[in-house]
């Protein structure tokens, strides 16, 4: 297998928030590839941040890998899953309450809230009540004793948002 990264870094002039964006992104690279040796698994890597984008390159090359996308957006990732599998898609809200248990276990071996808190902040990005959200877990979760209570009044800032963004 090999996985093509589709954007060379420029090592001098352009910082690494530039490196994501300037240089252009070269997925024919990747096409190439797996057209000259078509039983080698090809998978691409960069600048796949959409479900649309996921799926336009999924039809030429055998996989995709996602990086920032995932991280900042990770309901992406059940999106792509729901596609993949035919599974219905889940509130966001849903797919939340069911890490509970993982959440709770952790925190009873001692490892504080902020530590798992920071890969949710993304949850509910674009989405109605989705800075109120990040605002609650990023101002409570360092807070000695923050538990699952800090994360269900998070939730609850989202539905109230969604709510009012309904009515």
């Amino acid at each position: 297998m090999v996985v093509v990264h589709a954007r060379n870094a420029w090592l001098k002039g352009l910082s690494p928030k530039e490196n994501r964006e300037v240089p252009p992104l070269k997925y024919d690279w990747a096409y190439r590839l797996k057209q000259e040796r078509p039983a080698l698994p090809v998978v691409l890597n960069g600048g796949l941040a959409s479900l649309e984008a996921v799926q336009a390159q999924a039809a030429h090359v055998d996989g995709v890998m996602l990086g920032r996308a995932a991280y900042h957006d990770p309901y992406l990732l059940h999106q792509l899953e729901a596609l993949h599998t035919g599974a219905p898609l889940q509130a966001r809200g849903d797919l939340l309450r069911a890490l509970r248990p993982y959440v709770e276990a952790r925190l009873g071996e001692g490892l504080a809230l902020k530590h798992i808190t920071r890969h949710l902040l993304g949850l509910f990005h674009g989405q109605p009540g989705g800075r109120a959200f990040r605002q609650v877990l990023s101002e409570g979760a360092h807070r000695p004793g923050a538990d699952w209570s800090l994360i269900e009044q998070a939730l609850a800032v989202t539905e109230r948002d969604a709510d009012r963004v309904a009515a």
